[in-house]
């Protein structure tokens, strides 16, 4: 009998565990929330931020950092999903969602980590005047012991000393096996960079660019494939917006 409850108290424990650390029903809820535009609600079908927050392993309890977060549109999910267990942070570019987004009360839980800010001073871009990569030295988080860093879609903003930059500071912040979830608009393996495609990323570079600071490659996803995306327009393009192959890495660090 004592084995039998002890037994049923373990069950009990796990399921109350994975119940607070499973994600869906809160990344649903704050997919209906009155804060998202409807604009925003409309891209969630190319997005799909809950099947790729669940890819990156996320959960309710993690300590999180999301960079380049923009406008918020995925620091809107996050943020709530967050809230109650976890610890969201933010930054690179963060002026344009403190003067916006973070300003409403309901997302002061979030912790800004400001004062970055790459610039395009010292990129040679050559005779490509659309090129706005941009650069950056000598990075510092200033937290440690993260479990999960995500980047949607930033990895082409910067040069080669950029990502460095970036991904070194990434690296030093997260706790060892810590997640680094990597996202991207999809540039053929070597091809050079044209005023259509600077705003694409290599998967194999950047790849090989995290292999060598440290990261393990722990898995990809096919859940951004765009077979129908030559990968030779630029992104902005109507033909091509909302519809580029994106390729979607889980990064680990060791």
């Amino acid at each position: 009998m004592f084995r039998l409850a002890l037994c049923v108290l373990t069950l009990l424990s796990t399921s109350a565990a994975f119940a607070q650390n499973n994600i869906d029903e809160k990344v649903m809820s704050a997919l209906k929330s009155d804060i998202r535009t409807s604009a925003e609600m409309a891209r969630d079908q190319n997005r799909k931020p809950l099947e790729t927050l669940n890819f990156f392993r996320m959960k309710d309890n993690m300590r999180v950092l999301e960079l380049v977060p923009g406008g918020g549109w995925y620091t809107k999910i996050l943020a709530p999903v967050l809230e109650e267990n976890g610890e969201l942070y933010v930054s690179v570019w963060t002026d344009r969602l403190q003067n916006g987004l973070l300003s409403q009360e309901a997302f002061d839980h979030v912790n800004v980590i400001g004062g970055i800010n790459p610039n395009r001073n010292g990129v040679d871009c050559g005779t490509l005047a659309q090129c706005r990569l941009n650069t950056i030295r000598d990075v510092d988080f200033g937290v440690k012991d993260l479990d999960l860093v995500v980047t949607f879609r930033n990895m082409h903003n910067f040069d080669v000393n950029g990502r460095k930059a970036v991904n070194e500071a990434t690296f030093n912040a997260l706790k060892s096996g810590g997640y680094y979830g990597v996202i991207d608009h999809t540039r053929r393996h070597m091809q050079p960079m044209t005023g259509e495609v600077w705003r694409r990323a290599d998967p194999i570079q950047i790849t090989k660019e995290l292999l060598d600071i440290g990261f393990e490659l722990v898995d990809y996803s096919d859940l951004h494939y765009r077979s129908d995306d030559e990968l030779r327009y630029e992104v902005g393009r109507k033909s091509v917006t909302g519809n580029t192959d994106r390729f979607t890495f889980l990064f680990r660090k060791p």
